[in-house]
């Protein structure tokens, strides 16, 4: 008898990109939809597309190039958010137009100020225009676990019958437990009588930690539909995790007897990609792709593992992509094995890519000793965020110490390939190259955080920084990440990063004012 099959539904574009510090440009978030694509997702949420033009574009192209999965956007429960929304969706190979109204009394009360008659008949009316417009429609009862359950029952079968294939119960501000998620789910399942004529899911938050937990819990009770994001990232402390909700459902088959699309090997690939695009990093600690998800430090645990892997190992690290960190490639290493490793780390370069990535390796691998996967995942990701470059970093020199003023001289390189050189003093050399290059650039800003992480092991691994600033008193911040094996190089690596993001969006911003949008 064959397994229950269950939707991925990945909103790491949207409910992930909507948490500060994670934003995306419409280039990061093709980058990123193709990556899911990969890993094999049955629908992805690209976006909202009436919240800004920035928005409507990123899911508009997204929906373009997406061949293998749906395609979502969200929309309020009304015919002007749908109407636009499916103007953005239009072209996708299995769109889905994803609409929403809260339910539960606090939200009836004190948002909307609305009665549940007249919530009933709004969310109705979205979902029949909706229908009207596309063939997969998918309804929310916004803070479904705050509602009273009776009246949820109601509202899924009225929007049913209206002409949802998928009715979403989020657990919107992370409240509930998965007891009581399980118990809301079966009621669900047993009491609505067309309820066999759409799908189930569940969309959980993580503000009591719960999030996967609940997930797994309403899949126990009968949802075939789970709503997730990459590293669970998401509105303040996150969304149930994707890799966490999948290798639970794949270790715990004997529980579950559940099915999905997902090539879990791409997996950590995934989560790589999604920090190489923010900036933002996971915590060492974290389940299945944090640094230390298959290390093993206490003596007992390192003989088990040696003895056999299954004693202290419920997936393997080949199980989710995780590559070695065991030395593979030094400076005499050709380019056959730089490319072979390249394609065991996920990433897939055309030939010109490749051959500025393999002269970069040997400048690399001149300076360090030990060439680590890691080395490589940031030398390669660095290398695919640089398509748009306002100013390239050449020659960097400083000098500072105890008995002296620090000062620092950035060659950079603008888009003409004109070269512009400048120098400054700071507080010490990573300050003074920063007003180097705002001297240079002529744009100042604000750095608002300032992060360095030794890549691996030893005193000449690379530093890898990560940096936010606000440029030009924009009123938002960007992100930046650089490494070398020098952190003042990392750093103007990181702000000039930073900064071609921070002008790029800028280029956009004025792009979409001159066509009136």
């Amino acid at each position: 008898m064959s397994r229950k099959r269950v939707i991925i539904f990945d909103t790491t574009l949207r409910d992930g990109e909507q948490a500060p510090g994670f934003s995306m440009n419409t280039e990061e978030k093709i980058k990123m939809a193709l990556q899911l694509e990969k890993l094999g997702v049955d629908v992805m949420e690209a976006g909202f597309p009436i919240s800004s033009p920035g928005d409507f574009e990123a899911v508009q192209k997204v929906a373009s190039v997406i061949k293998n999965a749906g395609v979502a956007g969200l929309c309020r429960a009304n015919q002007k958010d749908i109407a636009v929304g499916w103007d953005a969706l239009k072209g996708a190979v299995r769109p889905r137009i994803h609409t929403f109204l809260a339910t539960s009394d606090i939200h009836l009360q004190y948002k909307l100020k609305k009665t549940r008659e007249e919530v009933m008949e709004i969310a109705t009316g979205a979902v029949k225009f909706a229908r009207n417009l596309c063939g997969d429609v998918e309804f929310s009862c916004e803070d479904a676990t705050r509602s009273d359950l009776d009246f949820l029952c109601q509202m899924v079968e009225a929007v049913i019958a209206a002409g949802a294939s998928t009715v979403n119960l989020p657990d919107t501000v992370g409240y509930t437990v998965p007891f009581e998620y399980e118990r809301i789910i079966s009621t669900i399942m047993n009491k609505v009588p067309n309820i066999d004529k759409a799908r189930i899911s569940v969309h959980c938050h993580n503000d009591l930690g719960l999030a996967s937990a609940n997930s797994l819990a309403a899949i126990r009770a009968g949802a075939t539909q789970v709503e997730c994001t990459i590293n669970g990232i998401g509105e303040r402390a996150g969304n149930a995790a994707f890799e966490e909700v999948i290798m639970a459902l794949n270790v715990r088959k004997d529980l579950f007897d559940v099915e999905t699309n997902v090539n879990t090997r791409e997996i950590y690939r995934a989560s790589k990609l999604l920090t190489s695009i923010t900036g933002v990093g996971v915590q060492p600690n974290k389940a299945v792709v944090g640094k230390n998800a298959f290390a093993h430090e206490a003596g007992i645990h390192q003989d088990g593992v040696l003895k056999n892997r299954i004693t202290y190992e419920i997936m393997t690290p080949e199980s989710v992509g995780y590559p070695s960190n065991a030395l593979v490639l030094g400076k005499h290493s050709g380019r056959h094995a730089f490319i072979k490793r390249l394609e065991a780390l996920g990433f897939t370069l055309d030939a010109e890519q490749t051959e500025t990535a393999f002269n970069k390796f040997k400048v690399l691998a001149d300076k360090k000793k030990e060439v680590f996967d890691e080395d490589l995942e940031m030398l390669v990701e660095q290398q695919l965020n640089e398509s748009v470059k306002h100013f390239s970093v050449g020659t960097v020199t400083f000098a500072s110490g105890n008995a002296g003023i620090p000062t620092a001289t950035v060659e950079l390189k603008n888009e003409q390939g004109e070269v512009m050189v400048d120098a400054s003093i700071g507080d010490g050399p990573v300050d003074a190259c920063l007003k180097a290059i705002e001297r240079t650039t002529g744009i100042v800003g604000r750095l608002k955080s300032y992060k360095i992480n030794a890549l691996t092991a030893g005193k000449d691994a690379q530093g890898e920084v990560v940096l936010t600033v606000e440029f030009e008193k924009c009123g938002y911040d960007v992100t930046g990440r650089g490494s070398n094996t020098d952190v003042v190089v990392a750093s103007a690596e990181a702000y000039v990063y930073a900064m071609n993001r921070y002008l790029s969006r800028k280029d956009h911003k004025k792009e979409m004012e001159d066509k009136g949008i």
